[in-house]
């Protein structure tokens, strides 16, 4: 079974996505910000991290960079629907930084399941 980190600020968006994956399969690893998500993927890592880009304590940004930075190979897909700037700005940087893909929120459901299939099926 495949596995998934999900870190996410929002608890009803987390807690959405963790019963979505769970339901088709997925193991799923949840965090509340990028220092928590750093942590646990160090601890255990996953074979996808999703992760939003506007957070408190580290952002989604900063946790791309070093995740990419201690684990070349980690498969990322970041999620955000914006800021200060719109959301598509945001995930601009994100793919730059090494994310596989990006979604705007809200997603679809399928877009999300599908974006997973084709990183880790």
């Amino acid at each position: 079974m495949a596995s998934i980190l999900i870190i996410e600020d929002d608890d009803q968006l987390r807690a959405m996505l963790r019963e979505m994956l769970q339901r088709v399969g997925y193991e799923v690893t949840e965090a509340r910000n990028g220092n928590e998500g750093v942590k646990r993927y160090r601890e255990n890592p996953a074979d996808l991290v999703i992760t939003d880009i506007i957070m408190p304590e580290k952002e989604g940004v900063e946790t791309i960079i070093e995740l990419k930075r201690d684990f070349p190979d980690v498969n990322i897909i970041a999620i955000s629907g914006g800021g200060r700037i719109r959301a598509e700005a945001y995930l601009r940087m994100a793919e730059k930084l090494g994310a596989k893909r990006t979604l705007t929120k809200p997603f679809i459901r399928e877009k999300m399941l599908e974006a997973i299939k084709d990183l880790i099926g």
